[in-house]
């Protein structure tokens, strides 16, 4: 069997891209527009069209309902029994006997609660809150908007329209990016303009949940552009990055100056991961906007990374933003690699499967890590995403970090194409190879929900090794089949394949697994990974809660009980993984 998709014979030199021209300016982008999508119109939070050059900043507000109500009224759902967005105080958790997923709705919604106002009470306007000292900081003078600005969503989807008009006050009158200061250029896009475009779409497609009328304290009108002026003065500061050689972001920008700053570190090299995961915010933005050069700059990284030709789709986790080449071999799906593969699918969905390229993309880098990185653990044959940090023509290191668990629920979002699996195996396209990529979503996703079953707390570390097989048995050698339950008994042989190394057994409250549990029950159906979810919040509520109704900390070690607090309540913690 083989699980490459070659790029061979007499195109292969050509660029994926060249049909794109995404280098031959505004008229070459604005020229596709025009009948490329019809009269269709969007009914989630994805465009249909690409912008039209020379528009002057007039934005089409787009107020569709049709199938988004459904959508975001299950998301929001979500967001209650998941728990990812705040913890309660032990007292939060009621009765286990039969699931009431509204009761269990209310408890999540109690707990976000809770950790809002810990950080209204102690840590207001500050990027980070340190939940245990009661204590907060800046990352820039004056503040980002850090974790109201990401909080945005959640407060609109939750509808809890007090804690939301303080916030949305703040940001009104408060917030300001023309601040003489360095900042990441991926953290930057992905939480404060992802969360800006977010609270826009929300606001503006279900006002009824986010009322944009007057300051609460001073009368004063607010303006319905809010969001997505702040976003588009933001995204203005951010574009210098893209003014590299090669058109690949730099690690950093200056929002005064709008000046791109090379990372201190990797020799200057930028993370692939977060080079490559700035399209969604970007390409959304020039869409409601209609400024064409959004989409250039964004479009025009892909492009480079793909010209680079790498094999079978697997890219080196370092590149070069003045040359565009890739520094190092290695190549892995954790940090600094993950979220390159989660976009080029939510790419080619976000268009509407309108640009193919990226379908390619991420089948043929889907291929690759099926031929390359998947491996099985010795004694469960557990489905491992691992590791290869000295090519691919090297020893593969049977490790994955937390960051890694974004691949389930995003292969069974690629396989079903958005679509729930009953529905997508009514396609005339649907076969063994849609088939055996939802097998694989299931296993992937078993694997993150045992790195959490192992620990003593029911939380993930940070990192997770895990025995394999001697050599490693992997996946283009034959499938191996885990058990169908993992036991949860102390000494089950399923739980001496993982390894959490005390340097790894953190616990940063990421979103990853959760976020995948959601896709993979909308997707199919299965009730088990809802209530595997329910298990993790319930973990989260009993062993990182704050005393005196202080939220929910991050903390040292997983397998310590009791815990040991970080001090540190991160944005994420609030939100769900937005570039969805």
């Amino acid at each position: 069997m083989s699980y490459a998709l070659p790029r061979t014979g007499p195109d292969a030199g050509r660029s994926r891209f060249q049909s794109q021209d995404v280098s031959t300016g505004s008229a070459g982008v604005a020229e596709k527009i025009g009948g490329m999508f019809g009269d269709r119109r969007p009914s989630l939070p994805m465009y249909k069209d690409k912008p039209f050059a020379g528009s002057s900043r007039r934005v089409p507000w787009f107020r569709r309902k049709r199938t988004l109500a459904a959508l975001l009224l299950s998301f929001t759902t979500f967001l209650y029994w998941m728990g990812m967005f705040g913890r309660g105080a032990p007292s939060v958790i009621r009765s286990k006997k039969v699931a009431n997923w509204e009761d269990r709705r209310d408890q999540v919604r109690d707990a976000f609660k809770l950790s809002w106002a810990a950080y209204e009470q102690h840590g207001w306007g500050y990027d980070e809150f340190k939940p245990v000292s009661q204590t907060g900081r800046h990352m820039v003078k004056g503040g980002m908007g850090w974790i109201i600005v990401d909080a945005l969503d959640t407060l609109m989807l939750m509808n809890l329209t007090t804690e939301l008009s303080h916030a949305r006050d703040w940001v009104s009158t408060t917030l300001e990016y023309d601040i003489d200061h360095d900042v990441n250029t991926f953290e930057t896009t992905i939480r404060m303009l992802g969360g800006l475009l977010s609270a826009h779409y929300i606001s503006t497609t279900f006002p009824d949940y986010a009322p944009l009328t007057t300051h609460s304290a001073t009368g004063a009108k607010i303006s319905e552009d809010l969001y997505l002026e702040k976003a588009a003065d933001l995204a203005d500061r951010l574009l210098g990055a893209y003014d590299s050689n090669s058109g690949v972001p730099y690690a950093s920008v200056n929002l005064h100056s709008g000046k791109g700053i090379p990372s201190h570190d990797d020799g200057g090299a930028s993370s692939t991961a977060e080079a490559t995961s700035l399209q969604l915010e970007m390409k959304y933005l020039a869409k409601l906007t209609g400024e064409v050069h959004y989409w250039e700059k964004a479009e025009k990284v892909m492009q480079v990374v793909d010209d680079n030709g790498m094999e079978d789709g697997l890219l080196p986790i370092f590149i070069y933003a003045q040359t565009g080449n890739f520094r190092g071999n290695n190549i892995r799906l954790g940090s600094r690699g993950d979220s390159y593969y989660e976009y080029l699918i939510k790419q080619y969905l976000q268009t509407s499967k309108q640009e193919p390229v990226y379908e390619e993309m991420w089948d043929q880098s889907l291929a690759g890590i099926q031929k390359h990185l998947i491996t099985y653990s010795q004694k469960a044959n557990l489905t491992i995403l691992g590791e290869r940090p000295q090519g691919l023509d090297q020893p593969i290191s049977p490790k994955m970090d937390h960051l890694v668990c974004f691949m389930p629920g995003t292969i069974a979002l690629g396989a079903t194409q958005g679509k729930t699996l009953a529905e997508a195996k009514k396609s005339p396209t649907w076969g063994k190879k849609q088939e055996g990529e939802i097998e694989l979503a299931r296993q992937l996703m078993k694997t993150c929900w045992a790195t959490y079953k192992v620990t003593a707390t029911g939380l993930a570390g940070e990192i997770t090794h895990f025995e394999i097989h001697d050599p490693p048995a992997m996946m283009p050698d034959g499938i191996l089949s885990s058990p169908e339950t993992l036991p949860e008994d102390a000494d089950a042989e399923w739980k001496k394949d993982l390894i959490v190394k005390s340097a790894d057994a953190h616990n940063l409250q990421r979103p990853e697994t959760v976020e995948s549990l959601f896709y993979m029950w909308r997707i199919t159906g299965d009730d088990i990974y809802r209530e595997w979810g329910w298990e993790m919040f319930e973990s989260f509520v009993k062993h990182t809660a704050v005393d005196h109704n202080g939220g929910y900390t991050s903390i040292n070690d997983v397998n310590d009980v009791p815990t040991s607090a970080r001090d540190n309540m991160e944005s994420f913690w609030l939100v769900s993984n937005h570039s969805s």
